[in-house]
């Protein structure tokens, strides 16, 4: 191979697609940044891109609605034990606390992966890494979460078989993986999948008023040893669990009306 043809396969190594470009810079999730393109928010070099499949290096300019986008070299992984009453968003025209405040600076353009409501407190990852982010929310790779749940009276038991074997509610199927009977109205559920304000939903129907539900393990990252408002990093042990994830075979992946967030 001569010196042209082993630079030219050189450049052509170092450059990505796109998606993963904006996603490892911190700008939002793979599958949030694949809708900004689609909305012709993305240029490179100028040009307007709005289809997939686009692959950009080191030399193109990437911007954002106008904002140049740089590339960020460390991938930053946190686990953050979210109070109530705080946000899992990027702004909120309300002015209401963000989870994201309680970050250091220091660490940059974090999103937050899969979501906790506002009456909801524990266990919320933060990143730029939009593989990762993938990888923990997406129902294909059935990542559980754990969470402990306090209701105004104790959870039949008829409640969590008929929500083990999947419930329906407006049209969206609910199924919880397991669950473990605590003392009094107390109940620990396990979900592999999440959807927004699913144990709130399902609890509802039942006529269970939930009075404070926290999220105390999302695959193996637990919420142990963190108090409210505070934070850490990731193990590396942690993160390699994620990234070494294979998908579930597709006849036990989520079916089409599965949201890919843990919202509950």
């Amino acid at each position: 191979m001569n010196d042209a043809a082993s630079a030219s396969g050189s450049e052509e190594s170092r450059r990505e697609r796109l998606q993963v470009f904006l996603a490892r810079s911190g700008v939002a999730s793979r599958r949030a940044v694949e809708r900004l393109i689609e909305a012709g928010r993305v240029t490179v070099n100028g040009r307007l891109v709005v289809t997939h499949g686009s692959k950009v290096g080191p030399g193109d300019r990437v911007a954002v609605d106008g904002r140049d986008i740089a590339a960020t070299i460390e991938q930053v992984y946190l686990a953050l034990h979210k109070p109530p009453g705080y946000l899992c968003a990027n702004h909120d025209p309300a002015n209401r606390p963000l989870a994201r405040s309680l970050l250091p600076a220091a660490a940059g353009r974090l999103f937050h992966v899969g979501r906790l409501d506002l009456a909801s407190q524990g266990l919320i990852l933060f990143t730029n890494d939009g593989q990762l982010a993938v990888r923990a929310t997406h129902p294909r790779f059935g990542v559980e979460k754990e969470y402990h749940v306090l209701t105004d009276r104790r959870v039949p038991v008829a409640v969590l078989e008929e929500y083990r074997a999947g419930c329906r509610i407006g049209g969206v199927t609910y199924r919880l993986s397991s669950y473990r009977l605590g003392p009094g109205a107390r109940v620990t559920l396990t979900l592999a999948e999440g959807r927004n304000r699913e144990i709130r939903r399902v609890l509802g129907k039942a006529g269970l008023e939930v009075r404070r539900l926290t999220r105390v393990r999302v695959g193996p990252v637990p919420l142990h040893g963190l108090a409210p408002g505070g934070w850490r990093r990731l193990t590396r042990r942690e993160v390699e669990w994620f990234l070494r994830l294979r998908p579930r075979r597709p006849d036990s992946a989520a079916t089409s009306d599965a949201v890919p967030v843990a919202s509950s």
